[in-house]
């Protein structure tokens, strides 16, 4: 894919070479002025080939459709800077339906490949799955927070960890954590009333709240207590560090660095980008070790627990993890690392998203509620919850799916080619670079019908349907992907989710702030509404 590119280096340094040796052939008697001229003509050259030669000529996909409104400078995007154009992408699948793959181009025209069929996703995605790879800038970039853990392995090394892990998160396992999502549900809940009461107290009637706050905690101190036998306290506390070092790494890059990014990708070696003295790059460094210092911390505290033979067995995924046998401290930090990062920043986009759509949809958020305060015992209640209670409400979970169905909080995944192989019958060089987006397959007309683009939970209510939303393939939905590499938290998630969402909705009538207002994305590791949700909370009684 690089090889004449690259030829293009190799030809300066030996042009650079000699003139060296052969002054007699500088420009104006001057080896500076001629290696000058040279590194220019250089990158030149090389911008040509990438930018206009390139995408039409020697690029090994020319068999794949692509689009045929592309710019030299912005390619198909439309975007100065490394922006995915969903709107465009989403005009491209209707407009083609039954393509396997479309080949568009980003910014300085850099080549990607999406995935717009369940054959090409199936394969990917299960048969293919170790031909492709997450790459070396996006495996950098996480972890850094995120830690070498099972995110981030590939092949065997992958192999090995989801297995040695998959007990932890099996439905056995998830329904013992129930109590403890539902009991933190219910303190946000109770803390977000207080904070309203103390408002009024204050003559302040006010009842704006800020959703992505209280979620970003409740879902922290949820993968704390559930995940590692350990609260936070961030609902009551949201300054303690690693609140505060999540919500730095968790931010919108500034302008610059973005900017930074597309020099970087443009010339070929993006992962120095990291090095930089940037303040972005000094938080994420502080942060990271933070995080894992607070990892470290907890992993041990836990070993130290288990070794007493009077305590009781931890139903949490570190407790279970390490009566496995099978991984080491550093690699129980790791795990750690990512289960704190992924687990709960993405459940809680979702919580954000969920309130959102509900604002949007009054007369499913009362049908909700009445479903709600019908089946699960009030927010007084002291019995804890039950899986059974939560999974046994068609409509809850009807709404959490099309939430995530609707609103995915990663929009898009990238792999690249690890080898030669090919989708669809397509041949696919190594090198090549794909985007799976749960953004555009899970609102496709042709997978889902003509009510795609609808938020509609009906679509998860009836025979056969709970599970399905009636989408013609399991591939529809992509919100935790498929196979050896899906989420392997997804009914963690689940459950979490829908016990956040029916203590809120139970508790409050919800409406946006401003609902006239065009929406903003925030976008980063997840994206979510920029202004983290503005919502007007009002305490309801009977419950």
């Amino acid at each position: 894919m690089g090889r004449i590119s690259d030829s293009f280096t190799v030809l300066y340094f030996g042009l650079a070479a000699g003139i060296y040796f052969k002054p007699e052939y500088a420009i104006s008697n001057s080896r500076i002025l001629t290696v000058a001229v040279l590194f220019g003509i250089i990158i030149v050259s090389k911008i040509v080939y990438w930018v206009v030669l390139y995408p039409d000529y020697f690029t090994p996909l020319k068999h794949i459709y692509s689009p045929p409104d592309r710019s030299w400078l912005t390619g198909n995007s439309g975007s100065l800077l490394f922006e995915t154009p969903y709107p465009q992408l989403r005009e491209w699948v209707k407009n083609k339906p039954n393509q396997d793959l479309i080949r568009y181009y980003m910014v300085g025209n850099l080549e990607r490949v999406i995935l717009t069929s369940t054959k090409s996703l199936a394969e990917l995605l299960v048969t293919k799955v170790y031909d492709f790879e997450k790459p070396e800038l996006v495996r950098q970039s996480l972890r850094r927070i995120t830690g070498d853990g099972i995110l981030l392995a590939e092949g065997d090394e992958h192999k090995a960890q989801r297995k040695n892990l998959m007990p932890a998160f099996a439905y056995r396992q998830i329904k013992n954590l129930y109590p403890i999502f539902w009991d933190k549900s219910v303190e946000m809940v109770k803390m977000i009333e207080e904070d309203l009461q103390s408002r009024r107290a204050n003559g302040d009637d006010d009842n704006t709240v800020q959703i992505s706050n209280w979620a970003s905690r409740a879902t922290l101190d949820i993968i704390g207590v559930a995940g590692m036998d350990h609260d936070f306290d961030s609902l009551r506390y949201p300054e303690n560090i690693l609140n505060q070092s999540y919500r730095k790494v968790m931010s919108s890059p500034p302008l610059m660095m973005k900017i930074l990014f597309v020099i970087s990708m443009l010339f070929g070696n993006p992962t120095w980008i990291h090095s930089l003295p940037t303040k972005r790059n000094k938080d994420l460094k502080e942060s990271g070790e933070v995080i894992r210092n607070v990892a470290r911390q907890m992993i041990r505290q836990k070993k130290a627990k288990m070794e007493d033979p009077k305590a009781e067995a931890g139903i949490d995924i570190i407790s279970v993890a390490l009566r496995s046998g099978t991984f080491d401290e550093e690699n129980l930090v790791d795990q750690s690392m990512t289960f704190l990062g992924a687990g709960h920043e993405t459940t809680a986009t979702a919580l954000q998203w969920a309130v959102y759509a509900l604002c949007n949809n009054p007369n499913v958020q009362t049908r909700l509620r009445d479903e709600i305060r019908s089946n699960l015992p009030s927010l007084n209640n002291p019995t804890p919850i039950t899986a059974a209670a939560i999974d046994n409400l068609p409509y809850l979970n009807a709404v959490c799916n099309e939430v995530l169905r609707f609103h995915p909080s990663v929009p898009v995944t990238i792999r690249k080619a690890a080898r030669d192989t090919s989708l669809a019958d397509a041949h696919i060089a190594k090198g090549t670079i794909l985007t799976i987006s749960p953004q555009i397959v899970n609102r496709m007309e042709e997978l889902w019908g003509p009510d795609a683009n609808e938020f509609n939970p009906d679509r998860f209510m009836g025979p056969g349907r709970a599970n399905t939303g009636g989408a013609v393939s399991n591939y529809a939905f992509l919100t935790f992907v498929h196979g050896p590499r899906s989420c392997i938290g997804q009914g963690f998630a689940k459950a979490e989710l829908a016990c956040l969402i029916a203590a809120t909705v139970g508790r409050f009538h919800m409406e946006l702030k401003f609902p006239d207002a065009k929406l903003e994305i925030r976008e980063g590791a997840t994206i979510a509404p920029k202004d983290g949700v503005l919502a007007l909370l009002t305490p309801l009684e009977g419950w």
